[in-house]
């Protein structure tokens, strides 16, 4: 059996299957297989643009709860019974870079929000004050708004963004999915051959490279820009959709034997 030591997950489309009106499809499979590597060693972290308060909102009705939450694709938290214990050092590096982040880009920022405000019908997201995301009314939408984005954050060297459909936040470019898997990966001791990312949309990019976890996946409702990743790594990309791709991949890479071993 693969020596598997950390898988990192992303949750929504990946653990879960897309969103059906208020209904989220949740794979027995994959909890009995995350399940079954934990008693075997493995250390099971949910990568996610989720807040921490959003990820608690989903294990409301996801069945398993992860070792750690990596949230807003760039904060660790370790699992501390029914809560999280921040990993100090990581977040107040990260919130200090975002700070000084927002205090570099605020005319920028402000250019942005007098863009999107008037040409285009995208919600802002603001938190604290901030103007820290974007909502766009559909993917033609937000495609529109990237290309706005890619043409004025050079103005910034360190402004970036994380998109996942419809949905965009700004953040530091040192921060990703991918970073935060290393930061977790080091914390660990961890390295990239003993670790397997999921994940199915933009966001997930980040940590879906060979240099950072050897054994890749993604499930078929996944973006084609996310199973062109997978692919070039030499991984999986499952013919079924949600936990169950994650699962058909697990048993593909051979990292999980029958449930019942």
């Amino acid at each position: 059996m693969t020596n598997l030591r950390l898988l990192s997950l992303d949750f929504d489309g990946t653990m879960i299957a897309p969103w059906e009106g208020e209904r989220a499809t949740i794979s027995q499979s994959l909890v009995d297989h995350l399940n079954l590597l934990r008693r075997r060693g493995t250390i099971v972290a949910m990568n996610t643009g989720r807040t921490l308060e959003l990820v608690d909102k989903a294990l409301e009705f996801f069945p398993f709860r992860p070792d750690y939450a990596l949230t807003t694709e760039r904060e660790i938290y370790r699992a501390n019974g029914s809560g999280w214990k921040p990993i100090a050092d990581w977040n107040e590096d990260c919130e200090l870079s975002h700070d000084q982040l927002y205090r570099d880009a605020s005319d920028l920022l402000a250019e942005i929000e007098s863009h999107l405000s008037n040409r285009t019908q995208a919600r802002l997201h603001r938190e604290s004050g901030r103007l820290v995301g974007v909502i766009a009314q559909d993917p033609p939408e937000m495609d529109g708004i990237i290309s706005y984005l890619d043409s004025q954050r050079k103005h910034v060297a360190e402004f970036s963004y994380q998109r996942n459909g419809i949905y965009l936040r700004f953040c530091h470019a040192r921060f990703d999915k991918g970073a935060v898997l290393q930061g977790l990966q080091a914390l660990l001791g961890i390295n990239p051959g003993e670790t397997f990312a999921a994940g199915d949309n933009y966001n997930d990019l980040p940590m879906l490279r060979r240099e950072i976890a050897r054994y890749l996946a993604c499930p078929v409702n996944s973006i084609v820009e996310v199973k062109a990743a997978v692919r070039k790594g030499e991984g999986y990309v499952s013919d079924q959709v949600g936990g169950d791709g994650l699962v058909q991949a697990l048993l593909r890479l051979s990292l999980s034997n029958d449930v019942t071993g």
